[in-house]
């Protein structure tokens, strides 16, 4: 099963932050283990670097470096059936 990973909301109600721009993809595709990093997203205040949010083989990332992103945009997907 294919799931597609969207960008979550990150830090608390009044400084959330509601998106950036992606500065590095730290994941190939093929296996990752949930906890590996995932991505770099940075914003005009900080940098953060997410992680995979579960197992299996990342297979398409559907953004690029460069690219800005909204929190619940989708930025890569990933077949939970195989194995990490």
């Amino acid at each position: 099963m294919r799931i597609e990973i969207t960008l979550p909301s990150l830090g608390d109600d009044d400084d959330a932050v509601t998106g950036g721009t992606i500065t590095e993809w730290y994941a190939a595709p093929g296996p990752l283990a949930e906890g590996d990093d995932l991505i770099e997203l940075t914003t005009d205040k900080a940098a953060f670097v997410l992680p995979a949010p579960c197992s299996g083989a990342l297979v398409e990332h559907r953004v690029q470096v460069g690219d800005k992103v909204k929190v619940g945009d989708v930025i890569c997907v990933i077949d939970v059936e195989q194995g990490a």
